[in-house]
This record gives C-alpha cells, structure tokens and sequence, in this order.
C-alpha cells in the first residue's frame, strides 16, 4: 500500500491505484477497526469504458432503450428500428425510446438520456410534463435529456422523444442512467449504442 497522506484531525484519507497496480487479488476487501469508536469509509472501483461498449444493468430500477428512424410513407409516418446496418443520413428523423420498470414506489428519481453529438434535438425547451399519471421535469441539455421525478410509483412507463440527424460520421449514442437521488444503490443503465451516418 503507497504512503498514505492522513488528514490532520478526522484521520482522513484517500488512496487510488493504476491499471499496471491491479491483481486479482485486490477483489478481496476486508476492513478492521483496531478503534473503540465507530470508523467511517467506503471503497469503489471505478474505470473507464467506451460508452458504447457498456452492457446493461438493472436494479429494482429497469430500463430499455431503443432508437427507430421515422420515415413518411402514403398512409403516414413509418418506423422502423435502427440496428447496427440501417443507413441514416442527415435530417433523418430519429424517435428515442426509454421504457422503464418501477419494482416499487420511489421518490426523487434522475433519468439522465445521453445522445450522440451528431443528433439534435426537435424540443428544446424544458418543461414539465404530465403522462399516464406520472408528473416529470424534462429538461434539455447539450448533450443530454434529463428527466427529474419527485414521485415515481411502481409500473411500466415509455418516454419518447425526436431528434434530427445533424452530422454526417461515426458516433456513440452514449447510455441512458437512472438513480434513486437519496439511495445512489437503486442505479440501472442502459446499453451503450454505435451508430454511423453516411454523408
């Protein structure tokens, strides 16, 4: 273990190792209090992953993510989901949708829907919004779309909203994240998404 700077007072401190430091044998945590008082700490892993590489992961929180290009065809608009081989093309008409499962009441949640730098958004104004019973913030970021829940009861809800293809190239469509505010443990994300737009 490297030379631990210890702050004066609370006996803080914090230590980090690289990508050469790891072994297998560091997934093995255990912690002792030689004290007769009560300690504090907490050990995370964290590393860094191209974002379309991620895998999904659910919680009590689950959620899906699916991207479909809208097309207009004689009995109105069409869509048809985008996969790794459909062709888009500037002003392409996108249609993001996020369906997520609620295992139970929760309060004070953040959807946080990431999108590729190629993509923007037809609504850009922030607003609240009342669907299916469910009251939300939607508020547009540069490169985001948050969505803020003060109550979020149990159940099934879909969120759709439309973006332009703006730039031709090679973009990562980012993941979309959730987490409970007030327990940072209720987290689930989505799949990470490659997608290509020709000129």
């Amino acid at each position: 273990m490297p030379d631990l700077k210890v702050e004066a007072g609370t006996g803080y401190f914090k230590t980090s190792w690289g990508e050469g430091d790891i072994n297998p044998e560091m997934a093995t945590v255990s912690v002792e209090n030689k004290n007769e008082v009560v300690a504090w700490g907490a050990l995370y892993w964290q590393y860094f992953e191209q974002l379309d590489k991620i895998t999904p992961h659910q919680t009590p929180l689950n959620m899906k993510k699916e991207l479909f290009i809208e097309k207009m065809s004689a009995t109105g608009p069409v869509i048809r989901p985008v996969i790794t081989t459909t062709e888009l093309k500037s002003g392409d008409r996108i249609k993001v949708r996020i369906e997520l499962r609620v295992d139970r009441d929760m309060e004070y949640v953040m959807m946080k829907d990431m999108r590729a730098s190629g993509f923007e958004p037809e609504q850009v104004l922030s607003q609240y919004k009342w669907q299916d019973g469910l009251g939300y913030y939607e508020a547009t970021r540069d490169a985001s779309v948050n969505f803020f829940f003060s109550s979020l009861p149990k159940g099934t809800y879909v969120f759709e909203y439309p973006l332009r293809v703006s730039h031709s190239g090679d973009f990562s469509n980012g993941i979309t994240e959730i987490q409970y505010m007030y327990a940072p443990e209720f987290a689930a994300h989505s799949e990470g998404i490659r997608l290509v737009v020709g000129k």
